[in-house]
């Protein structure tokens, strides 16, 4: 049995979310707070929290938008067409909302820079169509050989897209700088169709246990090749983003942290099951966090960048200062979410 949270939700995918969020909280008020030179213990910390925070959000939206799918299409007997059509309306309604948040937050940056707001978003909109046919056998072979094939050609084509992206700057900024949607649509890909998969599980009343195994089994073997890969390149800097792409100014893992992103999804995804559904956890204010994600990823960028670092001009000089900080922002945060949540619904 599976916990479910209002309306539905998964509490275990609520949870997962909400990490993400505190994933993407502590990469932004690193970046943000911390005063002085860039030292080590922040450069790991900035790299760690990237990778593990925006291709979270990815995943889950793929495989959310999967799952919800599925329930409207078959559990409620909605049509399809229909349902697709919302979801085109959600995913530019993201558009547009990431947007918005580069004109409250960040006003001297290029409005139409994309941000993972936008990626989402427009991820939503591209994967509408694809949802129609998801449920054929042919169906998840072919998503995940897009998947792969997205990324192997953004993998190949690095020698070809650096001089193309500063010949035409406009267009790098439009579709080339936060999580650009090549080729970071894979991950979107791969979670629609676990999503799927979870669904028909669910409706054939199949035991989740060996699913999570499986996935389990997967992210260990993906962190097990990239820490055996690492290792043999001997003394080199590693948690580097001198190791991946930097295109743009902006970051993509290169294949051997794609291991580490896979990985880290796979296993938290894996272990957020085991701790909030299989050993119920009592963590509510994480799946708070993530029932509220969109909000909250408005409110904690007011904060921390507007009125923290803009307004009162404050930068951090300790570690003990910049975790009290976090902690304080993130119970702030929670507050925010119980205070939404006690509002009725539109």
């Amino acid at each position: 049995m599976t916990a479910r949270g209002p309306a539905g939700r998964l509490a275990f995918l609520d949870g997962l979310r909400g990490l993400a969020l505190i994933f993407m909280v502590v990469n932004h008020t690193a970046r943000w707070w911390l005063g002085g030179p860039m030292t080590w213990p922040r450069y790991h910390l900035i790299y760690l929290s990237m990778v593990a925070s925006a291709p979270l959000f990815l995943f889950l939206a793929g495989f959310s938008l999967a799952l919800a799918y599925a329930r409207a299409t078959v559990d409620r007997g909605l049509g399809r067409a229909r349902v697709a059509l919302g979801f085109v309306r959600r995913g530019l309604g993201l558009i547009l909302a990431g947007f918005a948040l580069t004109l409250l937050v960040f006003p001297t940056e290029p409005l139409l820079e994309t941000g993972v707001l936008q990626t989402i978003g427009l991820g939503i909109v591209v994967l509408a169509p694809a949802l129609l046919v998801l449920d054929r056998p042919w169906a998840p072979t072919a998503l995940v050989l897009l998947a792969a094939t997205l990324y192997a050609s953004f993998v190949l084509a690095q020698p070809t897209l650096r001089p193309w992206l500063a010949a035409h700057p406009t267009l790098a900024e439009i579709w080339f700088a936060d999580y650009p949607l090549w080729p970071w649509l894979a991950l979107m890909l791969v979670g629609a169709v676990l999503g799927r998969a979870w669904a028909e599980g669910a409706r054939r009343g199949a035991a989740p246990a060996p699913a999570i195994t499986a996935i389990a089994a997967a992210g260990t073997a993906c962190l097990g090749a990239y820490v055996a890969l690492e290792l043999s390149r001997g003394p080199v800097p590693h948690l580097a983003f001198t190791r991946d792409f930097v295109l743009n100014r902006h970051w993509t893992p290169a294949p051997i942290t794609g291991l580490a992103v896979l990985g880290l999804v796979a296993t938290l995804f894996a272990c957020a099951w085991w701790a909030l559904e299989a050993r119920r956890w009592r963590a509510g204010w994480l799946a708070l966090l993530g029932r509220h994600a969109l909000l909250l990823y408005f409110a904690h960028q007011v904060i921390a960048f507007t009125l923290v670092r803009g307004w009162l001009g404050v930068t951090l000089g300790s570690w003990w200062s910049y975790a009290l900080a976090n902690a304080a922002l993130l119970a702030g945060l929670v507050l925010l979410a119980r205070a939404r949540a006690a509002l009725p619904r539109p």
